[in-house]
């Protein structure tokens, strides 16, 4: 069945227009404590980012699960990750974070936890939505929910992120400059690395509400970049506003992406026996990415895009490291989800664990280079089953011979076919992309 509100990622969208207006937040929060309330006692944790909205929103969550009889306990500005992982140790029915993650502060949304720090399963958010269109109602005054607040969930967040890395592990020696979005990383992320040893360059750390990723953090790295090198810095780290992307900067400031990091990790992991199967990507992960895993003898898997897939073919296939070039990285040996600040740490770790800075470990993945053009159609049969473009993605796909391929998909959001191709011949892949580009744009007149 299919969802009305519920994407692959919660809900999101911009402040003010349906759904993400109060009155369809505390809705929501009276469906979801209704459903969460099936599972007996119901406790549940919520968390934000810094963006300004998020008071509001949590107001109405916090009166409509209260309503529906559903104990709330408030953290406040906290990493997407850290209310996975606060839930388990409470051992709370769910986790909801207020945050639309790496889009400007003028959108917002809601993301679900189990009380396992994993994603809601379909049926319940089904549920929810089943109940959303329903009256609304009130339990007896006797079973309204109680409201607290989780006053150390920082500190208990840092030790968490803290002990995914070995007793005793420094490192001192290392200046590191940390871009926090001005999101919801800004407590948190500076004091895990400083107290790991690490000499600490904090930027965007000033969060106001209408600041959270602006021309800041993951999504937007030159500022970054700039301070690694005015800064004679190691390396720099840069977080999405709600803290579950991570992308690094090099000694150099060249930009280091989630499938190097990806690789980075996997590698040291298997090098240490302790990578267990082997790493799953998306259908955007580089083609380097693919080769060099295999040169390694390590698996590799395309998920579709979206750490929710992604999560979904580690525990199918019980591996524990995946990623998307974005920067959402799962480190299931640690934790139940993308978390930026472990990622980071995993990342150190392999380095301090061949003795190499950032710039040359990168070196072992060599990226492919990939072209990408987009082809607007007018709606209609889809091109990407028209016989002769299926015949020609079929011819290219050969000619390359396992070392390219061939990624034809129609855009959700748009009347476009995106035609991309990888290889390792620039030449050769642009030549083969505009090739059924093409085709696909005649087929499609």
């Amino acid at each position: 069945m299919s969802k009305k509100y519920f994407g692959t990622d919660g809900i999101r969208g911009r402040v003010g227009e349906y759904p993400i207006t109060p009155d369809f937040m505390l809705k929501l929060g009276w469906a979801a404590g209704m459903a969460f309330r099936k599972m007996g006692a119901c406790k549940v944790l919520v968390g934000k980012d810094t963006r300004i909205s998020g008071y509001m929103f949590e107001s109405a969550l916090e009166a409509g699960l209260t309503s529906a009889g559903a104990d709330v306990m408030l953290l406040g500005p906290m990493p997407t990750p850290a209310i996975a992982y606060l839930a388990r140790t409470f051992q709370a029915e769910a986790g909801i974070v207020i945050s639309a993650s790496h889009n400007p502060h003028d959108d917002n949304g809601i993301k679900f936890f189990s009380g396992k720090g994993t994603k809601l399963p379909d049926e319940l958010e089904l549920m929810i939505e089943e109940l959303l269109d329903t009256p609304m109602t009130v339990v007896e005054s006797s079973k309204i929910g109680k409201v607290s607040r989780i006053n150390d969930a920082s500190g208990r967040y840092i030790e968490f992120c803290k002990s995914s890395v070995p007793t005793g592990t420094s490192f001192s020696g290392l200046k590191i400059v940390i871009d926090c979005a001005h999101g919801a990383t800004y407590k948190v992320a500076p004091s895990v690395f400083r107290e790991l040893g690490a000499e600490v360059v904090v930027l965007s750390a000033q969060p106001n509400g209408l600041n959270i990723n602006d021309n800041c953090g993951s999504t937007h790295m030159g500022q970054l970049q700039a301070a690694v090198l005015a800064e004679h810095a190691d390396l720099g780290i840069a977080f999405d506003g709600d803290g579950d992307r991570v992308l690094m900067v090099d000694h150099t400031g060249a930009i280091v992406d989630g499938d190097e990091l990806l690789f980075i990790i996997a590698r040291d992991l298997h090098g240490r026996g302790k990578l267990q199967g082997g790493v799953v990507g998306t259908l955007m992960s580089n083609l380097g990415l693919e080769l060099a895993l295999a040169e390694l003898s390590i698996p590799f898997i395309r998920a579709n895009v979206g750490d929710r897939y992604v999560i979904a073919e580690l525990l199918e296939r019980d591996w524990l490291v995946g990623g998307e070039n974005s920067g959402h990285i799962v480190c299931f040996n640690h934790t139940t989800t993308g978390d930026a600040i472990i990622a980071a740490l995993q990342v150190l770790m392999a380095l301090k664990a061949r003795n190499e800075g950032l710039a040359q470990t990168r070196q072992a993945l060599r990226k492919c280079p990939q072209v990408l053009i987009n082809v607007r159609f007018g709606g209609g049969e889809s091109p990407l089953e028209h016989p002769a473009v299926k015949e020609a993605s079929a011819r290219v796909t050969q000619a390359m011979a396992g070392r390219g391929r061939v990624l034809l998909r129609k855009s959700g959001t748009e009347p476009l076919v995106r035609v991309m191709v990888e290889g390792e011949d620039e030449t050769q892949v642009r030549s083969y992309a505009e090739e059924l580009a093409k085709l696909v744009s005649e087929v499609s007149a």
